[in-house]
């Protein structure tokens, strides 16, 4: 099989796996106040574990001499002017019912799926081998944080369906990268340690500014530490995948 049509078909499979998050579809109360809520703590500790433990540890072994926090910190500031743009929008023209963090989670998972359609045609070009099982490891590695984003997706104001679409439009951003990075590896490759960096910082602004501070609402209300459970295990769900994946 080219090449080519391998690295189209392996980021495809990355993108088409955003649906992972189409099984709470079925999951009738998912639209109700508890079960979001639940599902927006495990988004706060997947996102800050992605960011920690997979996009800052990638971004320090990648680099040479970049200093890859300061593109992690205009990661963050370039969110908190964003989310600013969008809250004045928002107030001002939008008719839309939908939350600012909405549009911080699609283009954050957007520029992450990028970087993973980069990363698949870097390892197809290596070896179609290695190629087949990176791809199945960002698989993995993507199914707990896709169900994050259905999550907040539906906390934000968007309908099941769709946030279901949404979703995988954003997913899609993998098969752009993976062209992308075919045919112009070499350039992209020097700017890939910043690129991770800069998205953890987008995504530890995400579940800081916007869904930790949600929680302690929610923690107002119900004066429960069940909330809390969610929360610690997308992060040691992301740790497991990180450790067995690692490799």
């Amino acid at each position: 099989m080219p090449t080519l049509l391998s690295i189209i078909l392996a980021s495809l499979f990355i993108s088409l796996v955003s649906f992972v998050g189409g099984i709470l579809l079925f999951w009738g109360k998912v639209g109700t106040q508890k079960i979001t809520a639940y599902l927006v703590s495990f988004a706060a500790g997947t996102m800050l574990a992605v960011a920690f433990l997979d996009l800052l540890p990638e971004a320090l072994k990648a680099s040479t001499e970049a200093n890859i926090f300061v593109p992690a910190l205009l990661g963050l500031l370039t969110f908190f002017f964003l989310e600013r743009f969008v809250v004045w929008f928002h107030h001002h023209d939008s008719p839309h019912d939908a939350s600012p963090t909405v549009i911080l989670i699609l283009v954050g998972d957007g520029v992450h799926n990028f970087i993973d359609g980069v990363g698949i045609a870097a390892t197809f070009l290596v070896n179609p081998a290695l190629g087949f099982l990176t791809t199945l490891a960002i698989a993995a590695h993507e199914v707990p944080q896709e169900i994050a984003d259905f999550s907040i997706l539906v906390h934000g104001g968007l309908g099941k369906v769709r946030a279901l679409v949404f979703n995988f439009i954003s997913g899609l951003t993998a098969l752009l990268g993976a062209v992308v990075g075919f045919y112009f590896l070499e350039k992209l490759e020097a700017m890939l340690p910043l690129l991770l960096a800069f998205t953890a910082g987008m995504f530890i602004y995400i579940a800081s500014s916007d869904l930790i501070p949600e929680l302690h609402k929610d923690f107002e209300k119900q004066k429960s530490w069940v909330q809390t459970l969610p929360f610690v295990l997308g992060i040691v769900i992301l740790w497991i995948f990180t450790q067995l994946l690692e490799g």
